[in-house]
This record gives structure tokens, sequence and C-alpha cells, in this order.
């Protein structure tokens, strides 16, 4: 755990801005990307987008062990089950206005603040809990189910910081294209990172996908079936962009400085996808986007966020057909 964290002051003492700091910092330490792109934000957007983002931070590295995205040890099975118990039960204290920590408290402040209903971060919490349970991810349902969990909930969340709510109607299918954008998100990172997720026994590609393609089970690191493995791998990036495609008609819908933000981050991260494929067999095992790429898709997305909000309020958005939608309750 973050020193940042074990020497905090007690929690009655820290106002709504020591928290908005706190979160800033700790994002700025472990999200380097995000810390930038939140800088497009309207200023009490920001303040949510770091705290709600600090906290799926914490989270991440409490359950794989880490300190602001960087390997500190390996837990035993025992202990990450307690961590996870621990991490619901503080994320319940947090959504029911009973936070101690400091994390938690931003949590807590940010749902309270925007009015975020509390499964939202609870599906977070169990897109780890499936982690930790070693789920296989038998079908593309499967794989889409688990991007809900760890990332197309988040995308619901910070639509909701947007000022989007849950009221049936437009409002409802904005947070739809807002989790359609996080579970795009998800695809990409699971097709970036399938090598080092290999490494530590975890395999999110579609299983029947695999057979398909002729790979063993378990042998999604092994370098004979690189090809075949590549194969899916570009497979799963063409599912994801039609999430980002979806994803596209809902910017009309936000503020126009939350659009232009959501439109970068929606290019950048599209244009990972790209670097995975232009690279082939040969890419390495972590695409990244160039800083030249990153000014032409945020160029990019000015026009995208200019034409959605001109074109996109006179004409009805297609329908999301075939897509995964979160569940209603």
């Amino acid at each position: 755990m973050s020193s940042l964290l074990t020497s905090a002051a007690p929690a009655q003492t820290w106002t709504p801005d020591d928290l908005v700091a706190f979160s800033r910092e700790r994002i700025r330490a472990g999200s380097k990307s995000f810390a930038l792109a939140a800088g497009l934000f309207a200023p009490d957007v920001r303040a949510g987008a770091y705290m709600l983002y600090a906290w799926c931070r914490h989270c991440d590295d409490e359950i794989d062990g880490q300190d602001l995205g960087f390997n500190t040890a390996t837990a035993s099975k025992a202990a990450t089950a307690e961590c996870l118990a621990r991490l619901r039960e503080q994320t319940l204290a947090a959504v029911n206005g009973q936070a101690t920590e400091p994390i938690f408290l931003a949590l807590q402040t940010v749902v309270a603040e925007h009015r975020i209903p509390q499964r939202y971060p609870l599906d977070l919490i169990e897109g780890m809990a499936m982690d930790v349970r070693q789920e296989r991810y038998k079908t593309l349902n499967d794989t889409l189910r688990y991007s809900y969990h760890v990332a197309g909930c988040v995308g619901v969340m910070m639509a909701t910081i947007m000022g989007v709510e849950e009221c049936g109607g437009g409002e409802r299918e904005t947070l739809e294209r807002a989790c359609d954008l996080g579970i795009a998100f998800q695809l990409t990172n699971i097709v970036r990172d399938v090598a080092a997720d290999a490494k530590v026994g975890r395999v999110y590609l579609p299983a029947d996908w695999l057979a398909q393609a002729g790979v063993p089970e378990g042998s999604v690191g092994d370098p004979r079936y690189r090809e075949a493995v590549h194969g899916v791998r570009l497979r799963l990036l063409d599912e994801a962009d039609r999430y980002y495609a979806s994803a596209y008609y809902g910017i009309a819908r936000l503020p126009l400085r939350s659009a232009l933000a959501i439109a970068a981050a929606r290019r950048v991260y599209a244009d990972i996808g790209n670097v995975v494929r232009e690279a082939g067999l040969a890419g390495g095992d972590r695409a990244r986007v160039s800083s030249a790429r990153k000014r032409w898709n945020l160029a990019a997305a000015v026009a995208d966020t200019m034409a959605a909000r001109s074109f996109g309020r006179l004409r009805p958005a297609p329908p999301r057909s075939g897509l995964w939608t979160m569940p209603q309750v």
C-alpha cells in the first residue's frame, strides 16, 4: 500500500478540496495519460473524475499487489480473497456514507455529489472478484460481461459525473453509449496485454474463438501459436470497433468540454488497436501510441465533437443492434 495512504491524516480532517488534491496526486503518479486527458474537463467534472479514478486505481492495485500500477509483491490466493472482501466492505461503506479512509472518502464524496447508483461501484468490485475466482471466458459474451464489470460500469459512472442521469429515454441511451466506450477500452486492453496476462495465467480472449483458431487450452503464450492467437486478437479488435462506433453517438449529449475529452480518449484508445494491426506479428507485447499520433487524434477529436454536436442532435442515432447491453435494474 502506498505511503501516501498509510501516512494519511485522520479521516475527520479531510475536506472535499483535500480529497480532490489527494486523488489528483494519486492519478498523476499512477496514470499520466488519464491525468493529461482530465485537463480537458470542466473543473467540477475533473474533480469528480479524479476521485473516481483514484478509487478505481487503488482497488486495482490492491487486488494485483501493485502500487500505482507497479508490481510490488505476489499475494497468495487467501490474501487476495481477503483483500477483495476488504475492498467490497470498504466500498459498500463508502456508498452508504460511512467511509473512514481518504480513498474511500473520495468515492463517498463523488457518489453523493453526483447521485451515482451504488450498484455501479459494486459492479466494478464484482469485476475484480471475477479475476480472483479465475473465471474462464468461454464465449465473446463472457468477455463482454467481464469488460462491463471492469470498465463499462466506469464509463457509466463517468457519464453520471458529466451530468447524465439515469431517468430513462435518451438519458438511458447515453449511459449505454458510455458503457459501450468503456467496453471498447477494455477489449483494446485485452488485445494489447495478451502476452502479459498469459504470463500470470489470465486469458480473456474467448475460448471458443481460440479453439476455432487451433489454439489448445493453456497455450495462448506458446510461441508456436503466436500467429493463431494474433488472428483472434484482430478479431476482438474488430468487435471493439463496433463499440467505439456506438460510443460516438453519445458525444452529442455531453457538455462541450466533456464531449471533447471523451472524443479524445475514444480516438487515442482506438488508435492503440490500429498500432496493433499495423505492427502485426512483429509488434511487441504492449502497443503504444506515439506523441505525434496523439496530437493528430486530438485534432480529429475536435472534428468528431463538432460533427456530433452539429449533426447528431438533428437525426436519431442508429440502434445499438447486436451489442452487449448492461443490465437494467
